[in-house]
């Protein structure tokens, strides 16, 4: 058998990582996670210095609450 190797292009890749279709995928994934924690918490992508994220944060007192006491963001990311 021979044995494959693999050269990534270095910068295709990090062109992928930072593209506006990865940031709408993160994107996607943060509103699934935030629509399965319920009423009062929002979502938000952006891209970075290295690549595309996305975040889930509590905003209202009751969510914070939630969040806190159930680590209900934590659970909807499974």
């Amino acid at each position: 058998m021979s044995k494959v190797q693999i050269k990534l292009n270095r910068s295709g890749v990090r062109q992928l990582l930072r593209s506006a279709e990865m940031r709408e995928i993160c994107d996607e994934k943060a509103a699934a996670i935030a629509a399965r924690c319920g009423e009062g918490y929002e979502h938000g992508a952006y891209t970075g210095k290295n690549r595309a994220n996305a975040s889930v944060w509590a905003e209202t007192p009751q969510a914070r609450r939630d969040n806190a006491e159930n680590n209900t963001i934590l659970r909807a990311m499974k």
